[in-house]
């Protein structure tokens, strides 16, 4: 009996010992296999044999990772309070650096991070700072971008997410601003008022002007047709006959004659003409009578 069980018993020893001899690296991990607890090799990823209870294997992700990093306060050049809060992006690129050669490279890469962000924006104003974040997700990043020599780790990508100041400097900026847009807007009414007070008194000038020159187009146009009328008359007298003259002038004499002034007054040359007016023998005639 006792020689019919040992085959078996040996058969499932065979079983357990490579069933544990046998380890899986997923895809994109590396394993680290220790032997007796001190580093051997390097695996890809894939099926691999180790020697059970003498030799392990450690996986590290060659994947990119992201990570978060809580808020944290750091002080700017004009002794503002600001909290960040940030996430990056690492991937391992040597794992055994990253395994073996710091008790907890992730933790020393945020640190690192931390330490460069403080340095960056310490160098800044808070303004400055508030409006340059996207200035500041690059420099981080380009500085401490190749830690492979160190930790095993390059970080890719440095994000922040938000730098805020302390509550009593928004305050105080609320404050600011507010008082900004207060005299924004007293100043634009102000432009307003004046812009309006300029267009009206433009309006008005060109109403002037423009009623200016109305009357004065009126006055030449007025002055044009006497100057027609003169013209025409000057033209239509230039053609008439003596006589014409002549009835016009014993026509003038009558109606002096009818009114109460009878005074008339002639040149040497036409006073030999003066018994012909029929006016002034009429009254000569009322003269002779008395």
């Amino acid at each position: 009996m006792i020689f019919s069980i040992s085959p078996l018993l040996i058969a499932i020893i065979v079983v357990v010992l490579i069933i544990f001899s046998c380890s899986i690296v997923p895809q994109n991990y590396e394993g680290l296999v220790e032997t007796l607890g001190k580093y051997s090799k390097t695996e890809k990823a894939g099926l691999i044999f180790i020697i059970p209870l003498i030799q392990r294997v450690r996986k590290v992700s060659l994947a990119l990772q992201p990570l978060e990093i809580s808020k944290y306060s750091i002080i700017t050049k004009d002794n503002a309070e600001v909290s960040t809060s940030l996430t990056l992006n690492y991937q391992v690129t040597d794992s055994f650096k990253y395994f073996y050669n710091n008790t907890d490279s992730v933790e020393s890469m945020v640190q690192l991070v931390q330490g460069h962000l403080r340095d960056i924006i310490g160098r800044m104003d808070l303004n400055d700072a508030l409006g340059s974040t996207s200035q500041i997700n690059a420099q981080p990043a380009d500085a401490i971008g190749d830690l492979t020599n160190v930790y095993g780790i390059r970080v890719i990508r440095v994000n922040v997410d938000e730098l805020l100041p302390s509550k009593e400097i928004q305050r105080a900026m609320d404050k600011q601003l507010t008082a900004d847009r207060e005299k924004t807007a007293t100043i634009a009414k102000a432009e307003g008022e004046a812009r309006n007070i300029e267009l009206t008194t433009k309006a008005k000038n060109d109403a002037l002007v423009a009623t200016a020159k109305a009357k004065a187009e009126a006055i030449k146009t007025q002055a044009d047709a006497e100057k027609y009328r003169i013209e025409q008359l000057k033209a239509a007298l230039a053609d008439a006959p003596d006589d014409y003259f002549k009835n016009q002038s014993i026509a003038a004499f009558k109606d002096l004659a009818k009114g109460e002034n009878n005074l008339i007054v002639m040149d040497k040359d036409n006073l030999t003409q003066l018994g012909n007016i029929p006016a002034v023998r009429e009254i000569w005639k009322k003269q002779d009578q008395d």
